[in-house]
């Protein structure tokens, strides 16, 4: 996807994350999408970087750098939404494009892509956007929604370790 294309996505996502973390309709949910929309962008945008050094889809576009970004609000206490807008960035690339990501970058540069995506150019690139991001909304709704009554989170705590 283009650049249009993850913000368009990381906007998308950040309003319906927001009204799926905090469904009231209040100013509550419009402080949620503001908390979420701002660092989910950020991050939709950080892979791009690569373009203006190193390998674009490559050097920045990779589980290790994933990794790094999941692991940053758990060491630093902040940038707790970043990882989302990164990781939505590489779902958009993997399942909209047809170039794929190198994901095991830089052990491997084979790139990976879902067989049906669509050029960065193509006419059907925003559609493809609107489509991938409405999926992620699902899964984050059901993450949040739905898994809970499911697992018993008393029961994560008493797992013998």
């Amino acid at each position: 996807m283009n650049k249009e294309g993850h913000v368009l996505n990381a906007a998308l996502l950040g309003i319906g994350l927001g009204f799926v973390i905090e469904p009231s309709g209040t100013v509550d949910t419009l402080r949620v999408v503001v908390a979420v929309t701002i660092p989910v962008t950020l991050g939709a945008l950080f892979p791009d970087v690569d373009t203006a050094f190193g390998k674009h889809r490559k050097t920045l576009h990779n589980l290790p750098v994933l990794a790094v970004f999941a692991a940053f609000p758990f060491v630093f206490g902040n940038l707790g939404y970043v990882w989302i807008g990164v990781f939505t960035h590489y779902v958009l690339d993997y399942l909209g494009s047809r170039r794929g990501i190198a994901l095991f970058y830089p052990l491997s540069s084979s790139e990976y892509g879902f067989p049906s995506g669509v050029t960065t150019s193509s006419r059907f690139a925003n559609v493809v956007t609107v489509v991938v991001t409405a999926v992620e909304l699902a899964v984050a709704a059901a993450i949040v929604h739905v898994l809970p009554r499911y697992v018993d989170p008393g029961a994560l705590g008493s797992l013998p370790v």
